[in-house]
C-alpha cells in the first residue's frame, strides 16, 4: 500500500499582504485571496496526505506568508520560496538572515515565465546565485512555458550539475494540440539525460484545455512520456491549486494521475512517483 501522496505544488496568496503583479488585470476566479483553510477539506478527495507550498510572487512577503502557513498547518511539510537571484549577495543575506534556519524552507523558484527574456536564468549574477543554492543543497523549480525555457534549463543543468532542478508542470506539454511530442518531446528527452533534473507532473489539466473539457486519456501520453524519459525515480506530482481550478475541481487531475500510474506502473514505482521522490527531492524527512 502506498504510504501517502505528496502534493508538491500548492499556492496560497493574500492580496492584502503581498503584491502579485500577474494578478492585477486578471478577471478570473484567481484574482482573490486563497488560504490553506480553503484547500484542507478537499485533500482527502484526492488522497493527498502531505503538501508543499510554492511561490506565486517574486517577493519576500509571499514567501513569508507561505512559511507562516506551513508552521500552522500540520499536513504542509515545506515551502518553495523566492530569493533575489539577480543579486548573489542579497541571496546569501536572505538565506543567512531569514531562511536557512527555517526547516520549512525547502526550495527556490522565480517566475521566469514573466521575464522578458527566456534566458533570464543564464545571467552571470543569477547563475552565481543558483550555484549558491547548489552549495546549500537547495533545489530549484523551473517554471517554463515554452521550448525556449527548456533550452535555457538544459544549459543551467549542464553548467551546474550539483544543482537539483525540477521542471514544473512538465514545462507545459502540447496536450491541447495533441502533438506527439514535437520539439517539447525532443528537449525533454535531452534534458532528462542530466541526472540532476526531475519532472513535476502538475498543471496538466490547464495545459489540456481552457476549462474542464479534458479527460484522463488526454493527459496520459504526456505523463507517461515524462516517466519514460526521466524514469520513475525522477518524477513526482503536484496539484497546482488554486490555478488548477480553472481546469476543474482540485481532485480531478489528481485522480487522473493516480489512475494512469496505477494502470502502467508496479506498486513500488507508483510509490516513488506519488510519494518517495518528492520526499527525497525536497528533503521533507528532516522535519521534527
Amino acid at each position: 500500500m502506498i504510504k501517502g501522496i505528496i502534493d508538491t505544488h500548492i499556492h496560497v496568496w493574500n492580496l492584502e499582504k503581498a503584491e502579485y503583479s500577474w494578478l492585477k488585470n486578471d478577471t478570473s476566479i484567481l484574482n482573490k485571496t486563497y488560504s490553506i483553510e480553503q484547500l484542507s477539506p478537499l485533500i482527502s478527495k484526492a488522497n493527498v496526505t502531505q503538501g508543499i507550498l510554492v511561490q506565486a510572487a517574486n517577493n519576500f512577503d509571499d514567501t513569508d506568508i507561505m512559511l507562516t502557513t506551513a508552521s500552522k498547518t500540520d499536513w504542509i511539510k515545506g515551502v518553495v520560496g523566492w530569493l533575489p537571484l539577480i543579486d548573489p549577495e542579497a541571496t546569501v543575506k536572505a538565506l543567512n538572515e531569514k531562511y536557512l534556519d527555517n526547516l520549512y524552507f525547502k526550495g527556490c523558484r522565480h517566475l521566469i515565465h514573466n521575464e522578458a527574456s527566456p534566458q533570464w536564468l543564464l545571467q552571470d549574477s543569477v547563475m552565481a546565485s543558483l550555484n549558491i543554492l547548489a552549495s546549500y543543497k537547495i533545489p530549484y523549480d523551473v517554471v517554463g512555458i515554452n521550448t525556449a525555457h527548456l533550452e535555457t534549463a538544459i544549459q543551467v543543468a549542464e553548467r551546474l550539475p550539483a544543482l537539483r532542478i525540477v521542471l514544473d508542470h512538465l514545462n507545459q506539454p502540447p496536450i491541447a494540440s495533441k502533438e506527439r511530442f514535437g520539439r517539447w518531446g525532443e528537449l525533454m528527452k535531452e534534458i532528462s539525460l542530466h541526472d540532476n533534473v526531475y519532472a513535476k507532473i502538475s498543471g496538466l489539466g490547464s495545459s489540456a484545455s481552457d476549462g474542464d473539457r479534458w479527460a484522463k486519456d488526454d493527459l496520459k501520453p504526456y505523463l507517461m512520456y515524462a516517466i519514460e524519459v526521466f524514469g520513475t525515480s525522477r518524477c513526482f506530482c503536484g496539484g497546482d491549486w488554486p490555478i488548477a481550478l480553472l481546469a476543474g475541481p482540485y481532485e480531478k487531475a489528481w485522480l487522473a494521475y493516480q489512475e494512469i500510474v496505477a494502470e502502467e506502473l508496479a506498486m513500488e514505482e507508483q510509490e516513488k512517483v506519488l510519494y518517495k521522490n518528492a520526499d527525497s527531492f525536497y528533503n521533507l524527512s528532516n522535519l521534527s
